[in-house]
């Protein structure tokens, strides 16, 4: 029974690990999303941080215009990046998890 046991810690373990070297590896998987007809191109990570914002000089005379492209394009980024993430993590997780009966979360 130990045996078992000290197997499915061992595999926890190597699960936790690869968690975490998927999210290290998700801080390089970049995502460009444009807007404003490409007067706006931010740049986010898989980790949904936003790493660029670049913007078409035409908009800087409309603060409202600007605020509303910034929003709109931002919310597109980080939804694909959050739909990156949960895939990867959801992998991650799942690969290195025993098979314990009745835990099957990741199905």
């Amino acid at each position: 029974m130990f045996g078992d046991l000290s197997g499915m810690m061992d595999k926890l373990k190597q699960a936790q690990q690869k968690v975490e070297e998927t999210k290290q590896r998700l801080n390089t998987v970049l995502i460009d999303e444009n807007g404003a007809d490409g007067k706006i191109k931010v740049t986010v990570t898989a980790n949904r941080e936003i790493r660029a914002i670049s913007v078409d000089d035409t908009l800087l005379q409309d603060a409202e215009e600007l605020e509303d492209y910034l929003v709109l394009t931002l919310n597109k980024a980080l939804k694909r990046a959050g739909e990156i993430n949960e895939q990867e993590m959801a992998i991650a997780a799942k690969s290195g998890m025993p098979n314990i009966p009745g835990m099957d979360m990741f199905k």
